[in-house]
């Protein structure tokens, strides 16, 4: 048996069907409060209605239906429009038996249906960020998510490459860097572009405050900054493919790349293809130029192009400047439809923070207006900020907190945690330095992703690694636990007879078989929330019953069998839930 609660499900409906006539495409399953006799309960107020009948007399009528029909329900009881019912035995020890070595124990088979997760999506001027590392996150886990619910899922970043902001720190670099590089420097190819970005915005209000000085309005002075002039010409010469202004873009642009692809390769995230919108702007151009033509967009006065989505309860929106140069959404208009037509996805999905939630609600309109999306098949993953005790972070002036040195911290504290818990005796340097990695990269990607995605989070490094909290090193412990007893039993199989299951196992193999379902629901919701706190619970119920019921130590072959399947069962289980959450499982802490 695949799934108890699926098979109680069907077995209500076929009940349902039979006694009324009826049929019934959805009905309400829930696992029976502590407090009444069973295991599974079906909730009939949504019967009442359409039946007319008593609550009583329904649930009575079903449950009786039950009990007669399936010899896998040993009980029912009805408790004010609830029918409450207890699996026998044999139901329990089916599912155990099914699954307890299926290594794709919660995986769906494959539906035929093509997903484009877009995560990352760094700009090119400066380092990522722990902002960035939630996106990454997110976006990673919900690829792994969607695949595991039977969905092709393509993995894909689009790099912001071009525009003002790559400008600034272009600019800054031809002007202070004195040519110095990223090996001359010793420095990470991302960390020293981004320097020239603060460096750019140091500069920047220092002539401001020299125009305000000289007489102008600080609106004015804004607009007038030298150095902001200069960009700006750079941009125009960019998108005129001026040769020597690509040949920096391009040299600075490729020192950044390696940097990410150190930060990504720590974080454990990875793409199938990445895009980028010195490409993509292009094509964005064109239909933006189409839809004028076709009286979609209209034209001001200044040249300008824009999109009035007033009549959609919006405003206008800027589609092209007046000297012809793009904006962000004429980029996005460019890759998105360059996804829908290249790669013929049924769903796309961006993961973008909150901030720009009425871009993406501007984007999904424009793109139905131009003859995309008409099915509401593009999804914004809207996710909160990442805060921290001292405040918001702010990139222009350098305070963000940077990817690297966070996983590089949380290595550390790893380690310092560690070592104070002591227990690594056996282990040598390596397996030492491995295992802080994957405690520390764990506790922050745990952190992170336990939380739903729609609140803001306020991170603190030393409360992510607590072996006694909800934290991934908690769960990796529970793993390595579970791996160290079976790996110590003497049974060679753990085929087992029919017998009984007491209270702790019960609840687990309750908790255990609602795994696909969880799997499901995250995919629905996009919510790998839903997994964290699912495997926490699943720890919970396991060490309770670790504490209260003996394993290799029970004298009964047939019951120590039992034990160790269900072990078995719940050590797959925590892994797949794991790798969902891009979490590594050790064998050994």
């Amino acid at each position: 048996m695949k799934s108890i609660k699926l098979f109680f499900k069907t077995c209500c409906k076929e009940a349902i069907e039979s006694l009324y006539n009826i049929n019934i495409d959805s009905l309400e399953i829930q696992t029976t409060r502590d407090e009444f006799v069973g295991h599974y309960t079906l909730v009939v107020f949504p019967l009442i209605k359409l039946l007319k009948k008593n609550p009583t007399i329904l649930t009575e009528e079903i449950g009786k239906h039950l009990i007669e029909k399936h010899h896998e329900f040993k009980s029912y009881n009805s408790v004010k429009g609830f029918l409450n019912v207890e699996i026998d035995t044999s139901v329990f020890y089916d599912f155990i038996k099914t699954n307890y070595f299926s290594k794709s124990f919660g995986i769906s088979e494959k539906n035929n249906q093509k997903i484009m997760v877009e995560y990352s999506s760094p700009n090119t001027n400066k380092p990522l960020h722990l902002g960035h590392i939630r996106n990454n996150l997110l976006g990673f886990s919900i690829s792994r998510i969607l695949d595991a619910s039977g969905y092709e899922v393509l993995k894909t970043q689009i790099i912001n490459d071009r525009g003002i902001h790559i400008c600034k720190s272009m600019i800054a670099w031809m002007l202070y860097g004195n040519n110095e590089t990223p090996e001359s420097t010793g420095m990470k190819g991302d960390h020293f572009v981004g320097k020239y970005y603060v460096k750019f915005d140091q500069e920047y209000q220092k002539q401001i405050n020299e125009l305000v000085e000289q007489g102008q309005t600080k609106d004015e002075a804004k607009k007038n900054a030298p150095i902001l002039l200069k960009a700006q010409e750079l941009l125009v010469k960019w998108e005129q493919n001026e040769s020597e202004t690509r040949k920096v873009w391009k040299m600075m642009n490729d020192w950044v790349y390696s940097g990410f692809n150190e930060s990504y390769k720590r974080l454990g995230v990875e793409f199938d293809f990445i895009q980028y919108e010195s490409d993509t702007y292009i094509l964005g151009k064109d239909k933006v130029l189409e839809g004028l033509e076709k009286g979609i967009f209209y034209k001001k006065e200044d040249n300008s192009v824009w999109c009035n989505l007033e009549e959609d309860g919006l405003d206008e929106k800027l589609l092209l400047r007046k000297d012809g140069t793009s904006v962000y959404m004429t980029q996005d208009i460019g890759t998105a439809i360059e996804r829908i037509e290249k790669y013929n996805t049924d769903e796309l999905i961006y993961t973008v923070g909150n901030e720009q939630d009425y871009h993406f609600q501007v984007l999904f309109l424009i793109l139905k207006k131009l003859g995309y999306n008409q099915n509401d098949n593009l999804k914004h993953l809207s996710y909160g900020m990442v805060d921290l005790p001292e405040g918001k972070m702010k990139s222009r002036e350098g305070t963000v907190v940077d990817a690297d040195d966070l996983m590089e911290e949380m290595h550390q504290t790893a380690k310092t945690i560690s070592l104070e818990l002591g227990k690594l005796e056996s282990f040598n340097e390596e397996e030492k330095e491995e295992l802080y990695e994957q405690i520390g990269i764990g506790g922050l990607k745990y952190f992170l992703l336990k939380v739903d995605p729609k609140k803001r989070i306020l991170f603190n490094p030393k409360e992510s690694i607590d072996f006694n909290g909800n934290t991934a090193s908690f769960i990796q412990y529970a793993h390595a636990r579970i791996n160290s007893l079976l790996a110590k039993s003497e049974e060679t199989n753990f085929d087992f007879e029919l017998g009984s299951f007491n209270d702790s196992e019960e609840k687990i193999l309750l908790h255990l078989d609602l795994f696909s379902e969880i799997i499901e629901k995250s995919a629905k919701e996009l919510n790998p929330a839903l997994i964290a706190n699912y495997t926490f619970e699943l720890v919970k119920l396991y060490n309770s019953f670790y504490q209260n019921c003996s394993v290799l130590k029970e004298e009964n072959q047939e019951i120590r069998k039992q034990r160790l399947a269900l072990s078995q069962l719940t050590k797959t289980t925590i892994k797949n839930a794991l790798y969902l959450l891009g979490i590594d499982a050790p064998n050994r802490m």
